[in-house]
């Protein structure tokens, strides 16, 4: 056998091709030390009633090698079979990339595995290129990014994130001995339902090294995790299958989107980590504001002279920006028009947008719009002016969810039209934020015989390629009616991501817990508001509040006209502690806590502590001071916590008492007198 090896930060994955050439299987992934000694996937013993390939730990199965195990890539020919039997003809490696290419000749197919593992990093990068080079047209039935072989050896501890609307992001753990588990999305978009995300480890040792998978494409995507007859896991991640296939002409090729496998030694909680180091390579540097998004405070009630104030308002507690969100064009009274038709309303800005935009800067507070580009309202001028632009099955009506059609943004002339409509948007006015909307799921089939999802999904991308190329200091939030684009092949375009439409304190922990276990604080955008909640709707305080959006990319949404001069108080407070902060919880190292957060950078250490208990409220009993310990500091440095110091090994082994408040934020720094202790 022939191996190949990808070294990361602090862990291995080794690839081999058999003599044969029938075949990729993975050799080794995990700690370093495992690329050094034994397979600890390669199959023991005789395979009976199944071809050898059906036990092997293959990185890519292909219908015809593989039968009855999963199979990453079924394609058929005009011969009416969906057999193929490409062989190994070539392999390329260049520090931390790999190409294996493996050809059929009877099909006149090649299949290109690549691997990619970034320098410093834990994670690998995997795609496959299907090219035909034959004079058939070809159909590609099952088209998967990869199959990610995870050495488990008594089943598998499978982590996944599900939700809706308003409740995104719920953690769910199941146990799997045999069998297969599926995550997967049907509507065009990413979805609230399933995130494109599972991590695995041995259900022998749930909290020991843990795996897991992740998939860059926001159309039509599945995870599955099966776990075989011996315990071993394999995860398939992909673009979800069609009914018509996907049509490969003579002299073409397709490309898979990218799936990214990540390891940690250090559990779960360690994977997360390696994911958001990982989607911290992707990000730009751009300055991180805190914003004030007056949609909570007027919906579509948009006044200049209004917004005005609450931006003086927004100002005066310390923010730095002032996003104005839906009904700032002309027809937007509500969620029925205008969508489409994106011309500033000049009743809403009798002065001009310009205008209103110098006014902000004298306040000091930068400017942002909202849009939502893929979407049309039927009764808008841009539906009566281009009615085949909407997306529809040819005879039928189109499907109408929130009142709103679609563009099919898999016509080129549609892609140009939100493309141009943007640039003029950002060229006419000082816009440094774009809030990107996305409300509701595509349903129309459209003509399947084309590759409606990839089509749409690589145009959106190409939109925001463009973007980050030509306006490059425009700030792009991704929103889709609360989380529902979530994922590796939007954190690589936007940055920052909006969790939920959930912005009550108690739920929106719930949800934030669930988001960092994929994906980096530095894409959390997270209000306050004055919602209530939609599940706990218990009252917390504003410090509360503040604190749970603290811990992501700080933004307001309350309607601060009706605050009380206390409470605006409280939030400069906070504001002025999140500005000091800031560059801490988008970079910093995270360590999940018990009921809360710990961000570590060498500068200093950021602990979000939060009491979510009803407990003894009323203090009429008895109790003993509750402590958190934290993680992730030097045992031999001192460390000031507040007005007190301490050395890093008691913050280490006996930690913090949070009593007395129902939430803190503290900021631990490092010294280097010697501690006083306590």
């Amino acid at each position: 056998m022939t191996r190949w090896t990808l070294r990361g930060a602090s862990t291995a994955y080794v690839v081999g091709v058999p003599d044969h050439g029938q075949w990729a299987s993975l050799v080794a992934w995990g700690p370093q030390a495992v690329a050094e000694g034994p397979s600890l996937t390669e199959p023991v013993g005789t395979e009976h009633f199944l071809p050898r390939a059906d036990v092997e730990p293959l990185e890519y199965a292909v219908r015809g090698v593989r039968y009855t195990s999963p199979a990453e890539l079924v394609v058929s020919g005009p011969d009416g079979s969906d057999e193929c039997r490409p062989v190994f003809v070539d392999a390329v490696q260049d520090e931390d990339a790999l190409e294996l290419t493996f050809a059929d000749p009877l099909r006149s197919l090649r299949v290109v595995l690549h691997y990619r593992m970034p320098a410093g990093l834990d994670v690998v990068e995997r795609w496959v290129a299907v090219h035909n080079d034959g004079p058939d047209e070809l159909r590609l039935h099952e088209h998967d990014s990869a199959g990610f072989v995870i050495p488990t050896s008594e089943g598998a501890v499978i982590r996944s994130l599900w939700g809706e609307w308003n409740s995104e992001f719920q953690q769910e753990l199941v146990t799997l001995q045999r069998g297969r588990f599926t995550v997967d999305s049907r509507q065009g978009i990413t979805g609230h339902s399933y995130s494109p995300f599972l991590s695995v480890s041995d259900a022998g040792d749930p909290a020991g090294t843990t795996y897991g998978v992740q998939l860059a494409w926001s159309g039509d995507w599945r995870l599955s995790a099966d776990v075989d007859t011996t315990g071993q896991t394999r995860i398939q991640a992909g673009r979800a299958p069609s009914s018509f296939g996907l049509a490969l002409v003579p002299g073409s090729s397709w490309v898979s989107p990218v799936a990214v496998g990540g390891c940690s030694a250090s559990g779960p909680d360690g994977l997360a980590r390696a994911f958001h180091a990982y989607q911290r390579s992707l990000a730009r540097d751009l300055p991180r504001r805190v914003l004030y998004n007056s949609w909570f405070a007027t919906e579509f009630d948009i006044r200049a002279d209004h917004q005005l104030e609450l931006a003086e308002r927004a100002a005066s507690v310390g923010a730095e920006l002032f996003v104005v969100d839906d009904g700032w064009f002309a027809g937007r009274d509500d969620d029925r028009s205008a969508l489409g038709d994106w011309e500033v309303d000049p009743a809403a800005f009798p002065r001009g947008l310009d205008t209103f935009i110098a006014e902000l800067g004298e306040l000091g507070l930068d400017f942002g719009l909202w849009v939502e580009p893929e979407a049309i309202s039927p009764s808008s001028k841009l539906a009566a002016e281009h009615p085949e632009w909407v997306l529809r099955t040819d005879g039928r009506e189109p499907v109408q969810i929130r009142n709103q059609w679609l563009l099919d943004l898999s016509r080129d002339d549609v892609t140009e039209w939100i493309w141009s409509t943007l640039d003029h948007l950002l060229t006419a006015y000082d816009i440094t934020y774009l809030k990107w909307d996305a409300n509701r799921a595509r349903l129309d089939a459209g003509d399947r015989r084309r590759d409606l999802d990839g089509l749409v999904v690589t145009n959106l991308y190409k939109i925001l390629d463009r973007l980050r190329e030509q306006h490059p200091r425009v700030f792009v939030e991704g929103c889709a009616g609360g989380g529902a684009r979530v994922d590796l092949g939007m954190a690589a375009r936007v940055d920052t991501l909006w969790p939920s439409d959930n912005t009550a304190p108690l739920d929106r922990l719930k949800i934030q817990r669930g988001f960092l276990t994929g994906w980096s604080p530095h894409l959390m955008s997270s209000w306050v508001t004055d919602a209530e909640g939609t599940h706990d709707g218990r009252e917390r305080s504003l410090d509360f509040r503040f604190h749970v959006a603290m811990a992501g990319g700080l933004g307001i949404g309350a309607d601060l006209s009706r605050w009380s001069d206390e409470q605006l108080s409280i939030a400069r407070r906070n504001v002025l502690k999140y500005r000091h902060i800031r560059e801490t919880v988008a970079s910093g190292t995270l360590y999940f806590l018990d009921h809360g957060l710990q961000y570590v950078d060498a500068d200093r250490s950021v602990v979000f502590l939060w009491d979510t208990t009803d407990g003894n409220v009323r203090g009429t009993l008895p109790t003993r001071p509750r402590r958190v310990r934290l993680a992730g500091l030097d045992p031999s440095k001192n460390y000031r916590v507040g007005e007190a110091t301490y050395p890093g090994s008691y913050l280490l082994e006996v930690g913090v008492s949070p009593e007395g408040a129902d939430s803190h934020c503290l900021v631990v720094e490092p010294l280097d007198r010697p501690a006083r202790h306590h």
